[in-house]
């Protein structure tokens, strides 16, 4: 069995993965002052929870947004599978094109998403990944990464909105009944769920354009699904694109 590990700026997303069959996912928070002790006895008790002996484990893969963690990581799956994991960045094969000012800026789990996109479902796509920040990911036809337009998170925004204003309250996401909502807490979803929608059905329509192609889209992340509903677009979600891809990169870079 492979563990994928993705490592962003709120959560840890890991997979275990048989072939191509995803066995089991979980979800770890992020805390870069957790040590490579902390990390191993939350991967053992994961693999407790999920019923997987760790002598299952053979392989490992890791993509990073949180350069802080990578190496503790590491450590931690060293520590308790006794395996060094592959780390997505230079040198490893990917698949996938990049096509920007500086490709070394491209993160590693962007690769990933389009490494999977391109994969499994084909490409040209568009994809859509909602986590810390909501990032619109263009992926052309022979699976280059072509772009991205990079927005601030659906909870990021509206944790920033309470924090700053002071008769704002802290609310859960939800979407009210009606856009033009009645009391401040189903005004600030209003805003934050219809008002994200409503973003991403315009991006969309821009990268189309810009483009000149009329983009399959494709959604992922953790908060996907309470705006994904209320797209006027259509758009298949995937809430394990980017494992999938660290998957799809393993194997291309372990082929007996």
């Amino acid at each position: 069995m492979i563990l994928a590990v993705d490592i962003g700026n709120s959560n840890i997303c890991l997979g275990g993965f048989n072939g191509d069959n995803l066995v089991f996912t979980a979800r770890l928070s992020t805390d870069a002052k957790n040590t490579e002790d902390e990390y191993a006895s939350r991967l053992v008790n994961t693999m407790k929870i999920h019923n997987v002996d760790k002598s299952e484990i053979n392989g490992a893969i890791i993509s990073s947004v949180v350069p802080s963690l990578t190496a503790t990581f590491a450590k931690s799956i060293g520590f308790v599978f006794g395996i060094e994991p592959l780390l997505v960045g230079p040198g490893i094969k990917t698949g996938v094109n990049i096509h920007c000012d500086i490709p070394s800026s491209v993160g590693a789990d962007i690769i990933c998403a389009c490494a999977a996109v391109h994969g499994i479902y084909g490409s040209p796509a568009l994809v859509i990944d909602f986590g810390t920040a909501t990032k619109m990911i263009v992926v052309n036809e022979n699976c280059t990464f072509d772009g991205l337009s990079i927005i601030p998170g659906v909870m990021t925004g509206l944790h920033a909105l309470s924090e700053s204003a002071a008769q704002l309250p802290e609310v859960g996401l939800g979407a009210p009944n009606a856009v033009a909502a009645k009391n401040t807490a189903d005004c600030m979803r209003s805003g934050v769920i219809y008002g994200n929608a409503s973003l991403i059905d315009g991006m969309t329509e821009r990268l189309c354009e810009e483009f000149g192609k009329q983009f399959k889209v494709y959604a992922t992340g953790g908060l996907a699904e309470p705006i994904v509903r209320y797209c006027k677009t259509e758009i298949t979600k995937d809430d394990n694109l980017v494992l999938k891809g660290l998957n799809i990169i393993y194997l291309k870079n372990n082929k007996k």
